[in-house]
Parts: C-alpha cells; structure tokens; sequence
C-alpha cells in the first residue's frame, strides 16, 4: 500500500510516522505545529495573559458577547478568572460549553423553548471557541467540533428564522457553511446574500448573532462560509490555498444561483481579519459578486507583522490552519500568502476599514492592496485604532460594521460612490481625499 494511502486509512494515534509538513491532500500532520518563538516565549506568553488576561492579543470576550448577547457576562467573568495561562483556554470554553448545554437541556425540560434556543447557540459557539488553541489533530478537537455541530442543529430547530447546514463543492470534498434566511421570508421573494468569511480566530455558527443581527434585520439572507484552512475544514484534511479560496467563490457562485431566494444581480462578501484577505480572494474570479466590505485588514505579504512581530500564537495558529507542522516547511509556504496576483481581478466595489496604527498589519501594506484593486474603492483608516478597530476614533466616526452593512447596502441599489481615502480623526471628523 502506497504510504499516503495508508496514512489516510490508518486511526492517528496509530500513526507512527515521521511528521508529515504539508497536507494539502488530507494527510494530517503527526504533531502540533512548533515554531521557535512559540517555544521560546511559552512563558512570557503565559505571563502576559496573566496580567492581561484572555484579550491579550484581540477582543475575544466583545466578539461572543457580540454575538450571544448580555446574558453571558457572568461567563466571560468567570472566562477572566480561570484563565491564567495559554492552556486555561481550553478546558475553560469545555467547561462553559458543558454548562450552558446543561441548561438547555433543563430549559426543554421545562418547557422554554426560548432559553433553550439561547443556550444552545451559546455551547455551541463555546465548544467552537474551545478549538481555538488546540493545534493538535486528535479526539479533543473532533470531539469539540462534533458537539459544536450537534447542538447548533439543536439551536436551529428553535431559531425564530430559517438555519441549514450548507456543504459548498471543492476538489473532491467540500466545506462548510451556514445559510440563513431573514425572520418572515415569504416563499417566492428576493433576496440579496451576504457571503461572510471571519477571521482565523472566528467560525461560521458565531457569524450571525443570536440577536438583533444587523444583516437579518436589514432583510439579507446570509451564508457564513468555511472555505480552505478554516475551522472545520482542518478537521476535514482542508487546508489553507490561496487559489482553493478563488475556486471556492466560484463555487459559491454556483449554489447560490441555484437557491430560489436568492437576487443573483444583489450579491456582496465581507470579511474580516485574515478575512479580508480570503474574501478578496474568493471573489477575484468571480463576478457575481458585486460588492465586498472588510474591517482589521491583513494584506502584509507572507504575513510578516502577524507572524513575526504579533502574538507567536498567530504563527502557530495559522500553521495548523495549513497543515503544516514544520517551521521551515512554512516559511516556504507562507509566500504563497499574496495578493499580488488576484487583487488587480477584483472589479467589485470594495470597501477597507482599517486601523492606523494596526499591530498585525502596516497601514502601508493595506495601502498597497487598495491601489491594486481592480474596481471602484473606498479606505477608511481609523486615527490611532489597532486592528480590532477601537478606541476614540471608532467610537465617535462611523461605526465600522453599522457604515459597512449600510454601504454594502447602496452598492447593491446601484448608488454611485468615488474613489476615496477616509481618515477619521480621533473626533470623528472625516477627511476624505481622492484615490487616483
């Protein structure tokens, strides 16, 4: 038996195998990834997190309380508490995940459907969490992503719109996704879709909030998408391609025109993070979609602030994210991180908002990326913001997210823009100058 195809059948603990560095054809690598800085730096990391706690390095707790609501405050206190160091992570998103499945379980007991539609899409996007730092293909991490997936289906059985579980083609195989539908979507009506891509620390469940969610409420029908490298897919063998995520926009092209809700002319992407990368990617070669709008960029070639200045845990993250457990082996790969060869394809309206001073990528790279584009443009750069896009400047200009549903929105009913750089000051003011 060829040795891929026996790795392929083989259970991984009995692997005994040298490493395999890339595993673009499902081979999982034999060990989590190990980079020197992460090795070296273990313990200034977990000093760090002990001094500044979970969101150290982005706004982990505001993205779920974001998406699940108010109601899980207590959680991220008790989130703060536990977690001292890298490895409280988690078991501290397992533990939360147990408990609030736990009460949803007692809620449908007793009858609550509602309480038990919220802490069922709580657990999940918890479990979800809970595959965040853990870098290592084995039972901890299927077992994570099996009960995310079972007891989101039990949130989709009690949500107040329309939820299924989406499999999106690609080379063979394919990955996943979220659909949703508006609250009162009337059969035979159409809608225009927003195809999200989160960053490589967000997944697909938590991309829609369980409340209030500003896509829905604006009557869009939403499809969270998991192409190449992301979330589920490593569990899949699906690693991170540059080119995998231009063929996935195709493919995503292609499901959606055959959904009947769908206004094919009313087709947008955002992204967001490392997002904003594989988003412009997805839709490069794609011209169905007709607008896309991205926050936190990250167009830094081969991701050199992110993976060699930030965090050592970005690094690592990203090496698991594309099967690659050798560092050595990566540093080859991570120059096929470049937007060089798609950005000037791209002929949708784009829409930037990044941070002036954003730690995982230079203003300049963004810059670069915005004079590439292929279509019309628009940046926004927020005075003194990292890459989570806060402080004064956010706070007091447009809100980014609320400017860019509304802007996605007036692109799609044809609306006219020009080619513009928006500095918005600490004050909120907007200095807008021309783009040539």
């Amino acid at each position: 038996m060829h040795r891929r195809h026996f790795l392929r059948a083989a259970p991984l603990a009995a692997i005994a195998a040298p490493t395999l560095v890339h595993a673009k054809d499902g081979v999982f690598p034999a060990t989590e990834p190990h980079t020197k800085r992460f090795d070296e730096q273990r313990w200034a990391l977990d000093n760090i997190i002990q001094a500044n706690g979970i969101d150290w390095d982005q706004g982990h707790v505001s993205v779920l309380l974001r998406a699940c609501g108010l109601d899980i405050q207590n959680d991220m206190a008790a989130l703060r508490a536990r977690v001292k160091k890298y490895a409280d992570i988690v078991p501290a998103f397992e533990a939360l995940a147990r408990k609030r499945e736990a009460m949803a379980i007692e809620a449908e007991k007793n009858d609550e459907p509602i309480p038990a539609r919220d802490n069922y899409y709580t657990a999940a996007a918890y479990w979800a969490t809970s595959m965040w730092g853990n870098e290592v293909h084995g039972e901890r991490l299927r077992h994570a992503n099996d009960k995310k997936r079972e007891l989101f289906t039990k949130y989709i059985g009690l949500a107040d719109h329309h939820i299924e579980w989406v499999e999106i083609p690609y080379r063979g195989k394919s990955v996943p996704a979220v659909f949703h539908l508006p609250p009162n979507h009337q059969a035979g009506g159409k809608l225009p879709v927003v195809v999200m891509v989160p960053g490589m620390d967000g997944f697909k469940e938590r991309s829609v909030s369980l409340n209030g969610d500003g896509w829905l409420e604006r009557g869009y029908a939403v499809l969270a998408i998991e192409g190449p490298g992301y979330w589920e897919s490593p569990v899949r063998g699906i690693f991170i391609d540059v080119q995998g995520w231009v063929e996935t926009g195709k493919e995503v092209a292609k499901w959606l025109r055959a959904r009947p809700e769908i206004d094919m002319d009313k087709v947008a992407a955002t992204g967001s993070s490392f997002g904003s990368f594989f988003a412009a990617a997805m839709i490069s070669e794609e011209p169905a979609f007709k607008a896309c709008a991205v926050t936190g960029t990250c167009y830094d070639l081969a991701g050199h602030r992110i993976f060699d200045e930030a965090s050592p845990t970005f690094k690592k993250r990203f090496m698991f994210m594309s099967g690659i457990a050798d560092e050595a082996e990566f540093e080859t790969f991570r120059q096929t991180i470049d937007w060089r060869p798609f950005a000037g394809k791209i002929k949708a309206a784009f829409l930037i908002a990044g941070g002036e001073s954003d730690e995982l990528c230079p203003l300049e790279a963004t810059e670069a990326f915005v004079k590439a584009l292929g279509g019309p443009k628009q940046l926004m750069v927020y005075q003194d913001s990292r890459h989570s896009l806060s402080g004064p400047s956010a706070a007091n200009g447009p809100e980014p997210r609320i400017y860019q549903a509304e802007w996605i929105t007036r692109r799609l009913k044809g609306a006219p823009m020009q080619n513009e750089r928006w500095f918005v000051e600490a004050s909120g003011k907007v200095d807008k100058t021309a783009i040539a």
